[in-house]
């Protein structure tokens, strides 16, 4: 079965992750959230979720996906050795490697985005060492997907379905969502 890691993190945006989560959960990719401290983590406009585990449970090399949320929270991750160290592991490995929002700068700072086309929330952008900035709302170089933000979540969402699942899955997932 197709999986992907989801890490959650103190001041996520709620939008960018549950997307994520819901909608790769329809499409039948496993998704695990891993909380990078506590079980239950609160988001960015004071939402509570709780998480499926603790970071320091979970194998990041059995997932086929670390796909990250943004969010004023996201300097934790960037903060935190444990999230590059799983991110660098996955890209070697050629795996799927996904953030949105302000979440790219935690590719970026660990290296990953150097030689790749990527996008992010505009007041970040500065924060990217990239090969080419770009201001449309999914960017995918190879294995790495990056997003805008919130208002683009399901474009981006829908796209890691395409790449996990095909495009035809995609494609019935958005119909059948309206969107």
């Amino acid at each position: 079965m197709t999986n992907a890691l989801v890490p959650l993190f103190e001041g996520f945006e709620e939008i960018e992750a549950i997307t994520i989560i819901d909608v790769l959960r329809r499409a039948g990719v496993e998704v695990t959230t891993a909380s990078l401290t506590t079980q239950t983590v609160i988001g960015g406009h004071a939402i509570a979720i709780i998480a499926d585990t603790l970071l320091d449970q979970v194998d990041a090399s059995q997932f086929d996906a670390i796909v990250l949320a943004g969010g004023a929270g996201t300097f934790r991750m960037k903060e935190d050795p444990r999230i590059a160290k799983m991110l660098i592991a996955h890209d070697s490995a050629n795996k799927l490697v996904a953030a949105i929002c302000a979440a790219p700068t935690v590719l970026s700072a660990a290296g990953l985005l150097k030689d790749k086309r990527a996008t992010s929330y505009p007041s970040v952008k500065d924060e990217m060492q990239v090969a080419e900035y770009l201001t449309i709302p999914v960017v995918v170089d190879g294995n790495v997907v990056t997003s805008r933000g919130a208002g683009t979540a399901m474009a981006f969402a829908l796209k890691l379905v395409e790449i996990l699942k095909g495009e035809a899955i995609a494609n019935k997932l958005a119909v059948d969502m309206i969107v």
